[in-house]
């Protein structure tokens, strides 16, 4: 029966180390085929003939597509980010203009209650008590 005494230090260290270096080439290994199945400028034949070398040789599998493809990954990552922050800008905007109608706050009400006095629809008397609503 192996116990705890029966187990040094340093091996518990060394034990340490060598999974955190396996997760950390799982976690790599991960990002790698994510990037792989994402990109659109190669045909499936090479994306297959990557795996087969990420999953034959796998530290030299991934170092090597890492030195040819580090910078192309670091784009289409920046890329895939700008993409994902404007449709976030565009879904809060959408999102902001539906409550408020064109949005803006009080001066588009103040806009649309100016619209309405010059249409007839208010008199100024009701135009000035939103006013002062709205800017108080």
């Amino acid at each position: 029966m192996l116990l705890a005494a029966d187990y040094p230090f340093l091996n518990i260290l060394w034990s340490m180390i060598i999974f955190f270096a396996w997760v950390a080439w799982i976690w790599v290994l991960i990002v790698i085929v994510g990037d792989l199945f994402r990109r659109h400028d190669t045909s499936g034949w090479i994306k297959a003939l990557w795996l087969i070398f990420m999953i034959v040789l796998p530290f030299i599998g991934v170092l090597t597509y890492l030195i040819v493809n580090g910078h192309g990954m670091a784009e289409r990552s920046a890329k895939q980010a700008a993409v994902a922050q404007e449709q976030f800008a565009s879904y809060v905007q959408s999102v902001a203009n539906q409550g408020g109608g064109s949005g803006g706050g009080a001066a588009s009400e103040l806009e649309k209650a100016k619209g309405l006095l010059d249409s007839g629809a208010i008199t100024q008397a009701e135009y000035d008590a939103l006013k002062a609503k709205l800017l108080a």
